[in-house]
């Protein structure tokens, strides 16, 4: 059975406050006549700091499209790799036994995908399966884990390694004045997030099941356009509400693998935003607590996109507070409106390789 091993993250060094992200809304845009119900918002997140891949006088300008796009590439040829190498140390894998490699962004975009040059480059092998994935947004990091399940169910004994890459502050628009992109302003923040599903061996979560759900009719509440200054964020204020639809969806992949998500041992959600987390917690009748890990990366490093719950999942495994054998589920919301949705329980000792399995399937069948 496939497990989901400890992820590694990395946050920039330049950081930007609630205080100072207030300031700068106030002296940049003085004369707006939402002004209020922005900083209103921004308040609200509850985003104490956010990561930034440069420093904020250069965030705030905008070079182009082309320069902003080329920053992205040199970011994370810089930062990635070592992001990479924790997560295979915490897997014990080596690159050369990954079998394949999901890449999730929706911050930067390269043809070839950046998994070429991390072939090139960080010692995994040619033949490495490549599945980019540049267009589910948020939602990526819970889709790239279901992938990797996928794949490994596929190809039982395979590895996938895991990379979500994040930039949000190379999208800031300066010219883009409306009230979700100046709350977009205030939210989002960057990291690098890398973790290994092992189709054998392993401790961490095992993997039981996936579904993936689409609320019909909101295709354009989370969207980008596409413009010649890059990408810009748009965001309806109906998002917010989504959580009454969602929670039957998790609720129903859940029974199907004859689980209650109402009743659970530990939840990583995509945090999105407070009143995301807020509402789940009570369409699904779950002390708010039990989403603890996902608000602190809310809270300590903003929506960081595709790159949140491999976070939050990192916090679990620190908080070293969950008993062999807990079920849980992972959820990722996005563009569409989409949720992935995992299924998988607390595993503290490695699963058994193929053959072993195989070998012990025999004996049993023998007696």
């Amino acid at each position: 059975m496939p497990t989901l091993c400890r992820p590694a993250v990395a946050v920039p060094e330049h950081t930007i406050s609630l205080e100072e992200t207030l300031d700068l809304a106030r002296s940049l845009h003085a004369q707006h006549e939402q002004l209020p119900l922005v900083l209103r918002l921004i308040k609200n997140t509850r985003v104490a700091r956010r990561h930034i891949v440069q420093p904020i006088d250069i965030t705030l300008r905008h070079p182009g499209f082309e320069a902003r796009n080329l920053a992205y590439v040199r970011e994370a040829r810089a930062r990635v790799p070592a992001v990479v190498e924790q997560a295979l140390a915490n897997a014990e894998l080596t690159a050369d036994r990954i079998d394949a490699i999901i890449y999730v962004s929706c911050t930067g975009f390269t043809m070839p995908s950046p998994i070429a040059w991390m072939i090139n480059e960080l010692g995994f092998r040619s033949d490495t399966r490549q599945m980019p994935i540049a267009q589910l947004g948020c939602a990526a990091g819970g889709a790239a884990i279901n992938r990797a399940h996928d794949f490994c169910l596929a190809y039982p004994g395979a590895h996938v390694l895991i990379v979500a890459c994040e930039f949000c502050s190379l999208c800031y628009q300066p010219t883009d004045l409306s009230v979700g992109n100046l709350l977009s302003n205030g939210l989002f923040g960057d990291a690098v997030a890398a973790a290994v599903v092992r189709g054998n061996g392993g401790t961490g979560l095992r993997l039981i099941g996936n579904g993936s759900r689409l609320v019909l009719g909101t295709e354009d509440w989370i969207s980008y356009a596409v413009k010649a200054t890059g990408f810009h964020f748009c965001l309806d204020r109906r998002v917010p509400g989504t959580m009454e639809q969602l929670a039957p969806e998790l609720c129903a992949v859940a029974s199907e693998f004859g689980w209650d998500a109402s009743d659970l041992d530990f939840y990583i959600i995509h945090a999105g935003g407070p009143r995301i987390l807020d509402d789940l917690s009570h369409y699904l009748g779950v002390d708010p607590a039990m989403f603890r890990y996902s608000r602190a990366t809310l809270t300590e490093y903003g929506n960081i996109a595709s790159a949140v719950v491999l976070d939050a999942l990192r916090r679990l495994f620190e908080a070293g507070a969950v008993h062999d054998g807990a079920q849980g589920i992972v959820a990722g919301f996005g563009p569409g409106i989409t949720a992935e949705i995992s299924l998988g329980t607390w595993a503290t000792h490695p699963a058994p390789s193929v053959t072993d399995a195989l070998n012990l399937a025999m004996k049993e069948a023998m007696t």
